[in-house]
């Protein structure tokens, strides 16, 4: 073992595989998770027959390499899916992408849409425009912009999209040409995720146990509680100490300015300018037998408390027993305004059935999560701030990665691969 102390903080994919790679690379490293298990929100559990993830966790390959990796950590046990997404609008349900299936809405709507679309897409829009909201406007016209993109964003972001920058967008918005709109193209095939693997047996935890397998020094129950720099020493809730030469922090970067002590006043504001929005994920399994097979559908519209529900039992047969269905919802909220959860449950329940996605929610197995960091918000301080607060804990030996570490908009493979190269750096 090379004689270089790593922490890492936090046992989710991101943390699971900087411990890996150190471990290949003979560093020595101890990883210290919160819960009493690891897997952070790529967990599941079994209740009643039905297998439930920690909302709806889909695995989507843009990397070739890292996609071999996971798959050959799998080791069989996974399903490669074509994907069956849709959108609900104007009472229907049409494909998605909507910018790609204007031809199946209102033939009013679909006259709009198209109308308005920019003849010429403006290749700079992303680093043009003022904000989000008025990039959908330029990328889209305003008939899309105004019919799927921006009720869609408001819902899932809960957060003033004239407040947002856009130059998250790339890869993860799907921008067709002008023919592709005009002609009614066939989108199947647009967008980063229109295939989709997930796990044959176990939902998506077995994920993170074949990426745990072999790795050493996994410690469950263990929060830290204190960062002391000047001392290189962490203080666990178990009152332990712990000395470091570096730290790998996968645990959601704002939780950092809690634990590190004498943080100087400008890191602190810094910390403070961090926003975030909440995730209510309701998981149910249902008495019904599965009659749909979509695999999940977008809700913009306002009269809809979720923006998206998914279906488990389309990801694998084993996620629910033979004939019934399950199925997830996800609600958004702005960070530390959680609303009244059996309201909002209520709702929800209401809503399933009024879209018919679910004829009988009443008598089920239900399963709650309620998620406090959701996706972090790309407002205007986002930039200044995590560039600040990266420069700062980098020159501290502390290296966040992940989704939640590095304060991205991260799928589960990228997760994975920033884990492997930030193990890479020592």
């Amino acid at each position: 073992m090379i004689k270089r102390k790593v922490i890492i903080l936090g046992g989710g994919l991101a943390g699971l595989s900087a411990a890996r790679r150190l471990q290949e690379r003979k560093i020595s490293c101890q990883l210290f998770e919160k819960e009493d298990e690891i897997g952070g929100l790529c967990r599941s559990k079994t209740k009643g027959g039905f297998t439930f993830d920690r909302t709806g966790h889909l695995l989507h390959f843009r990397d070739k390499t890292t996609g071999n990796f996971m798959r050959s950590l799998l080791d069989g046990n996974i399903i490669e899916h074509k994907r069956k997404a849709w959108v609900y609008t104007n009472g229907r349900y049409i494909h998605y992408p909507f910018q790609m299936y204007l031809h199946e809405l209102p033939p009013v709507i679909a006259e709009e849409c198209m109308g308005s679309f920019p003849k010429l897409r403006r290749q700079e829009s992303r680093k043009n425009s003022a904000h989000f909201c008025e990039w959908l406007r330029v990328t889209f016209g305003e008939g899309i912009a105004r019919h799927f993109f921006i009720p869609y964003n408001k819902k899932f972001w809960a957060y003033p999209l004239e407040d947002m920058t856009a130059y998250w967008t790339s890869g993860f918005v799907p921008v067709p040409t002008s023919s592709q709109v005009y002609n009614g193209a066939n989108g199947e095939k647009t967008g980063y995720n229109h295939t989709f693997w997930y796990p044959k047996k176990g939902g998506i935890a077995t994920l993170t146990e074949a990426l745990s397998k072999g790795v050493r020094n996994i410690h469950t129950g263990c929060e830290a509680e204190e960062i002391n720099l000047s001392k290189k020493e962490i203080r666990l809730c178990t009152g332990d100490k712990e000395k470091f030469n570096y730290i790998i922090s996968t645990i959601p970067l704002p939780e950092l300015a809690h634990i590190i002590k004498d943080l100087p006043l400008k890191i602190r504001n810094l910390f403070d300018k961090l926003r975030w929005n909440s995730i209510l994920n309701v998981n149910l399994g249902l008495n019904t037998e599965a009659e749909f097979l979509r695999n999940w559908v977008y809700f913009p519209e306002p009269e809809f408390s979720f923006y998206r529900v998914g279906f488990y039992h389309t990801f694998s047969p084993h996620l629910a027993p033979l004939g019934r269905a399950s199925l997830y919802a996800e609600f958004a909220y702005p960070m530390n305004h959680m609303p009244d959860q059996e309201r909002i449950i209520g709702r929800i329940k209401r809503d399933l059935k009024r879209s018919g996605l679910a004829v009988s929610v009443d008598s089920c197995v239900q399963d709650i999560n309620n998620i406090h960091y959701g996706y972090p918000i790309y407002d205007q301080n986002y930039q200044p701030s995590v560039k600040g607060l990266m420069d700062y804990l980098h020159s501290k030996n502390i290296f966040p990665c992940g989704r939640y570490g590095s304060w991205r908009y991260f799928s589960m493979s990228d997760t994975v691969l920033d884990g492997q190269k930030v193990a890479s750096l020592f």
